[in-house]
């Protein structure tokens, strides 16, 4: 009988969770077996799971799992080098030559465990099957305006924390917005899961954004268009050939672009579209100012669906549902796909 065992995540202000009670009662009406750990940041309460019929295990009790028990959360383990021997479903960050993720399968490879990154599940087209894409782009863009919002009143984004869900976090917004005058944005990305969310944003807030993707960036740069925004909300994930979108030299340069929420936020990558910032920003100090005169605020965080963790928790839940109901065969489809990934990684050890 298969197990799954959902851990309960130990990052800092990380209220998901990849199953909810609803689901993990589908699971087990199929004949799966369901731990839940409890927690004291989870969003959604253990009672739901109870009632669901999951067994209940203490906080961080995965590392005393059966054998045979397949460990589930989002975010990373703590790095204490300790060997992994059980299989982990997890975002593990582990294959594009990150030296944490170096270490990570440095533990898999040490304790005999099996890590299913949840990046990599993919149907037989290469599509990911399950992804935070649309809630990143909502709260992306909910910030960048809270940081345009701040900056015209003279200062800097404050700290942010999570919303219990959308209709609090649009309160809020308008709020910020109350006696301003509508920003202007332009999204780039806008046909993908990111960039739907941040449009979706905007509209909710009557804001109308200017909508580009791939037919728009494709003769390269420079862009003209988006430095005549106010902000600008990048959804393109960097890789190769992605051209700059707003490069060093714009800083300088005449614009009414002040913000850009860098919703994708791959500072360190090589093929970065907006060069003018090297560090992720977070909840505590959501934007850095970049340039004073005239200012250029970046956002930049890089776990934004924890912000609405409800409804990020049940739109990956359900997206994720069917590949979980799989668990019993994990050496074809997606399963199998991603063991393939993880043993051709764990080859350049």
């Amino acid at each position: 009988m298969t197990h799954l065992w959902v851990r309960a995540e130990q990052r800092t202000n990380e209220e998901r969770v990849g199953l909810t009670p609803d689901g993990a009662r589908a699971l087990i009406a199929e004949g799966m077996t369901v731990t839940v750990e409890e927690s004291r940041q989870r969003a959604i309460p253990i009672d739901g799971y109870r009632d669901a019929g999951c067994t209940i295990a203490p906080e961080g009790s995965w590392p005393e799992a059966p054998d045979d028990a397949i460990i589930f959360g989002l975010k990373e383990l703590p790095e204490d080098g300790t060997p992994l021997r059980h299989r982990h479903i997890m975002f593990g960050h582990a294959f594009k030559g990150q030296h944490s993720g170096r270490a990570l399968l440095e533990r898999f490879k040490a304790g005999g465990g099996t890590l299913y990154d949840l990046e990599y599940l993919v149907d037989g087209q290469g599509r990911r099957v399950a992804a935070f894409g649309y809630w990143a782009g909502y709260a992306g863009a909910a910030v960048t305006v809270k940081s345009w919002a701040a900056q015209r009143r003279g200062g800097i984004c404050p700290a942010v924390g999570t919303y219990s869900g959308k209709d609090a976090l649009l309160a809020d917004l308008e709020r910020d917005l109350e006696g301003l005058r509508a920003p202007s944005a332009i999204i780039i990305g806008a046909l993908g899961r990111v960039g739907t969310g941040a449009a979706d944003l905007c509209d909710a807030l009557g804001l109308a954004p200017t909508r580009w993707d791939m037919n728009e960036t494709s003769k390269g740069g420079p862009f003209p268009e988006i430095l005549a925004h106010d902000m600008f909300l990048n959804c393109i994930f960097a890789r190769p050939g992605t051209p700059v979108f707003v490069p060093a030299s714009a800083l300088d340069a005449p614009r009414d672009l002040t913000v850009i929420g860098d919703v994708a936020c791959d500072p360190d990558s090589d093929y970065n579209p907006v060069p003018i910032y090297d560090e992720a920003t977070d909840w505590a100090a959501p934007a850095r100012r970049v340039h004073d005169a005239p200012p250029m605020d970046v956002m930049a965080i890089d776990n934004l669906p924890s912000l609405l963790p409800v409804e990020a928790s049940q739109d990956f839940s359900a997206l994720l549902l069917p590949s979980l109901r799989g668990l019993g065969h994990l050496d074809c489809g997606v399963w199998g796909r991603a063991h393939e990934t993880f043993t051709d990684a764990m080859k350049g050890l």
